[in-house]
C-alpha cells in the first residue's frame, strides 16, 4: 500500500547531549592525559534510532523531553540535519538535559559512558494521547517510564482494532536495562528486542538459550529478537523456530557507542519495509558492523542509504 509506505517511523524515549572523548588507552584513575578527540553528538536510544532510519532512507519522528538553552538549540539543529520530525517533542523550560560523558577508546572499541539525568521528565501517556496516530506505520518504545509506556502501548491497540491488517501500526519495545519494572513491557511488542545485559540478569548464557527461555513472556504471534554483541543476533518468531545471524566486525573496531540503536534501526527498517525475519536480521548485524568501523552515523548513508 503506497498509502502505509509514506507513514513515519516514530521512536519514542530519550534525548541526550553526548561528549565524546575519542582515546588511545583507557584514563587510569587520578591521571591527566590528552584525548585525541572531542565532541559533541545528539545522543539517547530513541533519539539514535531515529538518525538511523532517517540515514537508511525512512522517514522518522521522534518523540521526547528536551529543556531549553544552547545545549536544547544545538539538539534541535542536529535533528533538523537528519531531516527527523519533532513536531512531538515536550519542552520543560526549567529543567536540565540530560547529558552522557563518554570515553571511546580506539584501542578496543569500548564506550565507557557516565549519565547524568537530573529533573527531565520522560513522556507521558497523556501527551502521547494528543499524537495524530494515523500518521505512523510503526511506532518505537525504548523501555523508559514502562507503566506509563504500557498505556501508550494500550492506545495503539485500540485504534488499530478499527483498521485492516495492512493499515495497522506495528509496535516494538526495546528492554536494555536490567531494571525489574521494564520487564512489564515484554508483553506489548509486535516485536521485542532484549538486550544481552538484561538475557544475562535473567542467568541466560548465550542469546538462542534467552530467546527460548523469555519468549514465554511476549504476546501471542510476536518476535522476540536479542543480539549478542561479536556473537551476532537471533529472533524467535510464532513459528517456534530461532533465526541466526552472524557479526559482521568491521576491519578496524572504532566506535561501539549507538551499535546497539543502529542494529534495532536496521531490524526495524526492514520488518517495516515488508522483508523477513532473517533478512532484517542479517541486515541489522550488517549495519551495526559497519557503524562500529567509523565515529558516529554519517559513514551509515554512503553504505546503506537509499
Amino acid at each position: 500500500m503506497e498509502e502505509q509506505k509514506q507513514k513515519k517511523i516514530l521512536c519514542v524515549g530519550l534525548v541526550c547531549l553526548d561528549i565524546i572523548n575519542v582515546v588511545d588507552k583507557y584514563p587510569e584513575e587520578d591521571t591527566d592525559s590528552r584525548c585525541l578527540s572531542q565532541r559533541w553528538q545528539r545522543g539517547g536510544n530513541a533519539s539514535n534510532s531515529c538518525t538511523v532510519l532517517s540515514l537508511l532512507g525512512a522517514p522518522s519522528a521522534f518523540m521526547g523531553s528536551l529543556s531549553a538553552g544552547p545545549v536544547a538549540d544545538f539538539i534541535l539543529e542536529d535533528f533538523q540535519k537528519f531531516h527527523i520530525d519533532v513536531s512531538l517533542l515536550c519542552e520543560h523550560a526549567q529543567c536540565v538535559l540530560p547529558a552522557s560523558v563518554v570515553v571511546s577508546n580506539i584501542s578496543t572499541g569500548s564506550r565507557t559512558i557516565l549519565h547524568m539525568n537530573r529533573n527531565l521528565p520522560d513522556v507521558t501517556a497523556e501527551d502521547f494521547s494528543k499524537v495524530d496516530l494515523s500518521k505512523f506505520k510503526w511506532i518505537h518504545l525504548e523501555g523508559r517510564n514502562a507503566a506509563e509506556q504500557v498505556k501508550m502501548v494500550q492506545r495503539v491497540e485500540t485504534y488499530n482494532r478499527s483498521l485492516p491488517p495492512p493499515r495497522r501500526i506495528t509496535v516494538s519495545v526495546e528492554v536494555e536495562k536490567t531494571r525489574e519494572p521494564l520487564y512489564q513491557l515484554f508483553p506489548h511488542g509486535d516485536v521485542v528486542f532484549v538486550s544481552k545485559d538484561v538475557a544475562r540478569h535473567f542467568g541466560f548464557l548465550s542469546a538462542e538459550e534467552a530467546l527460548k527461555g523469555l519468549y514465554g513472556r511476549v504476546k501471542p504471534g510476536a518476535v522476540l529478537v536479542c543480539a549478542w554483541a561479536e556473537k551476532g543476533a537471533d529472533a524467535l518468531g510464532p513459528d517456534g523456530s530461532v533465526v541466526h545471524s552472524d557479526a559482521f566486525p568491521p576491519e578496524t573496531l572504532v566506535d561501539t557507542l549507538g551499535a546497539g540503536d543502529t542494529f534495532n534501526s536496521a531490524v526495524i527498517y526492514t520488518l517495516s519495509n515488508g522483508g523477513g525475519l532473517q533478512d532484517a536480521l542479517t541486515f541489522g548485524c550488517r549495519v551495526a558492523g559497519r557503524k562500529c568501523g567509523f565515529h558516529g552515523y554519517d559513514g551509515i548513508a554512503e553504505n546503506f542509504g537509499n
